[in-house]
């Protein structure tokens, strides 16, 4: 009987020793994986922050700026009826010089599906301030100069800049 005790004991144990090992084991690997899953979440956490300051930046810095040029432009352009070289000369002249400059000195922050489509804007405003030197300067010698107009305006590169703008304020500020 002290035998089958002994045999008893032993077991217990060793199914203790066993059991303590596999509860060992499994906390190591548990731990471990919990560990992983925290610094893939701050991975994740990190970029997320990162891309939401980066959308900030871009709408306050380059989006926002650029669509109220845009909206005040077009409105001037909108009223135009004869020669006005106030609205020529003082808002569409300082809007495109303005939307030009934005896109130069923030290129950092221009999606990159709308590079071309800056650069073809920055083109467009590069043309249209060079012809409106050019006319300009000729106009103190000629009363009757001309409306500077190119005809290369990019509309469509300007409702994508629009579109973006809305797109990426409502992404951040919209509420839920």
């Amino acid at each position: 009987m002290n035998n089958f005790f002994n045999v008893l004991l032993a077991g217990l144990l060793s199914g203790t020793v066993v059991s303590g090992v596999i509860t060992l084991l499994f906390n190591r690997r548990t731990t471990r994986i919990r560990e992983e899953i925290r610094i893939e979440f701050e991975r994740g956490l990190q970029v997320f922050r990162s891309s939401r300051q980066w959308k900030e930046q871009s709408v306050s810095q380059l989006l926002g700026p650029m669509y109220m040029q845009f909206e005040r432009t077009k409105r001037a352009f909108n009223r135009w009826e004869d020669k006005n070289l106030f609205l020529e000369g003082e808002i569409i002249r300082k809007g495109n010089t303005e939307i030009r400059d934005l896109l130069l000195k923030n290129a950092h922050l221009i999606p990159p599906e709308l590079l071309t489509h800056a650069g073809a804007l920055i083109e467009h405003y590069d043309l249209w301030l060079e012809e409106f030197n050019k006319q300009r300067t000729e106009a103190k010698e000629n009363a009757e100069a001309a409306f500077v107009f190119v005809y290369s305006f990019p509309r469509d590169s300007e409702t994508l800049f629009r579109d973006t703008f809305l797109k990426y304020r409502n992404d951040l500020y919209a509420e839920v």
